[in-house]
């Protein structure tokens, strides 16, 4: 596997070059310096590649079996392309883009449909809750047939903390009804790399993003927008154009070269260590059922234990790794993440070791909120640009919720832009955490 951003970078770092261009530190005061550019001649341009970076990606798309675009910021700019794609699509055969949405959509999402007035019809299925929303091909096929004006469905699969959808079934839903399928799948990237693919873009999926940076060996920020070849031209077309849309104009070459560098990884070591990993993390989930801990989520490289049955609580048993130097990814009152990885295969039997010789203590019996759909009383883009202001939570009853930062647990937000806030809403606030909001101002 060739990488020619990093063998650009190398070659440039080498000649020692007097830098008469950006950036200022002109390849001094850190080991990394050297190799962060710009768009000098030879370097190729992100946006408009046609050179090594355009060679780097067409690479990466071999390896997804799909058409690859860079990101160096985030699955955040790659899921706002993907939206404006699937918009310009819709205006394209003369529809309204309306976009029906899983409810456990990241806040990126919600800026994104506020930037571009895309209207929205959440999908929350019975059984949702604030930390999982477990959509199936019939819920998809019952929302579709009540809502005839959608024009794209989008999903979160992987969610926060390891549950997964039946991506097939629900793609070949979608397809019926003539309705693109987009996935955010930033946590799930590594997918591809299993010894039997389960990755989006294998499953149906029209576009997705991956976060390389979460699951694969990849600087942060690193991630993808991927085009399922069976797309009309015009897709890969725009891609470039809808990201750069959201994009800053200077992109990070040492992201770049490690997106580059990634290709040869995945194309020789990444996929052997991986399978010996999965099977040893599966090996690990079997074993600490025995021992008695409840689990979450069927993702192969992520462990999210639901501690309360054991009980502790998910922050007490963060507490308890933390102080023996093993760092979760995400812990809150009723779940612990922890993320797994062949990167550090070779340690893991420590995270084991610290479980299985924690003390069993009686279940803890209180349970997290129940999820209420809240009321809609104006468009995302219409609560986004109003005149607002930051109030605490337990004053918000009745108020209609502004901005798209609220934080959330998991990827389930409490109430989005432009709904309304209920008791059963701060009682979820309050339980989570969440101190103050900001709301449409009251005229």
């Amino acid at each position: 596997m060739d990488t020619p951003i990093c063998r650009f970078l190398e070659d440039y770092a080498a000649r020692d070059a007097l830098r008469l261009h950006m950036p200022g530190h002109k390849g001094q005061g850190s080991p990394s310096a050297p190799y962060d550019v710009t768009e000098i001649d030879g370097a190729d341009s992100l946006y408009e590649a046609s050179g090594i970076i355009a060679q780097s990606e067409k690479n990466a798309g071999s390896l997804f079996g799909c058409h690859t675009f860079y990101s160096t910021e985030g699955s955040s700019l790659a899921i706002r392309a993907m939206l404006y794609l699937a918009a310009l699509d819709a205006q394209s055969r003369g529809e309204a883009p309306h976009v029906l949405a899983g409810r456990n959509a990241h806040k990126t999402f919600l800026s994104a449909v506020a930037l571009l007035d895309v209207a929205v019809t959440w999908l929350a299925p019975k059984g949702s809750s604030y930390l999982s929303c477990p959509i199936t091909a019939e819920d998809v096929a019952t929302a579709l047939k009540a809502n005839p004006a959608v024009t794209a469905l989008y999903l979160t699969s992987p969610d926060y903390l390891g549950n997964t959808v039946d991506l097939a079934a629900i793609a070949d839903v979608c397809h019926e009804h003539g309705v693109l399928l987009l996935v955010d799948n930033a946590h799930g990237a590594y997918l591809k790399f299993l010894p039997h693919s389960r990755h989006p873009m294998d499953l149906g999926a029209d576009l997705c993003c991956d976060s390389a940076h979460k699951t694969l060996p990849a600087l942060t920020g690193c991630a993808y927008l991927q085009v399922a070849k069976g797309l009309p031209s015009f897709f890969c077309e725009r891609a470039k154009q809808a990201l750069s849309l959201f994009a800053s104009t200077s992109p990070s070459y040492l992201m770049l070269a490690s997106l580059d560098a990634l290709n040869r990884t995945l194309a020789e070591s990444f996929p052997g260590e991986l399978a010996a990993c999965a099977e040893w993390a599966e090996g690990l989930k079997d074993r600490l059922i025995a021992h008695g801990f409840s689990l979450v989520g069927n993702e192969a490289m992520k462990l999210t234990i639901a501690p309360k049955a054991y009980g502790y609580t998910g922050t007490e048993l963060s507490r308890y790794l933390s102080d023996r130097g093993i760092v979760p990814e995400f812990a809150d009152p009723d779940h612990l993440t922890l993320m797994l990885s062949p990167a550090v295969a070779h340690h893991l039997d420590a995270l084991e070791e610290a479980l299985i010789a924690l003390p069993r203590r009686c279940p803890i019996l209180d349970t997290p909120p129940v999820f209420t759909l809240p009321q809609a009383v104006l468009t995302p883009r219409e609560a986004v640009l109003a005149d607002a202001e930051e109030l605490p939570a337990a004053s918000c009853l009745g108020r209609i919720l502004a901005a798209v930062t609220v934080g959330c647990p998991p990827a389930v937000p409490i109430v989005v832009s432009g709904e309304r806030i209920d008791e059963a809403h701060l009682a979820a606030f309050a339980y989570y955490g969440m101190k103050t909001l900001w709301v449409v101002k009251e005229k």
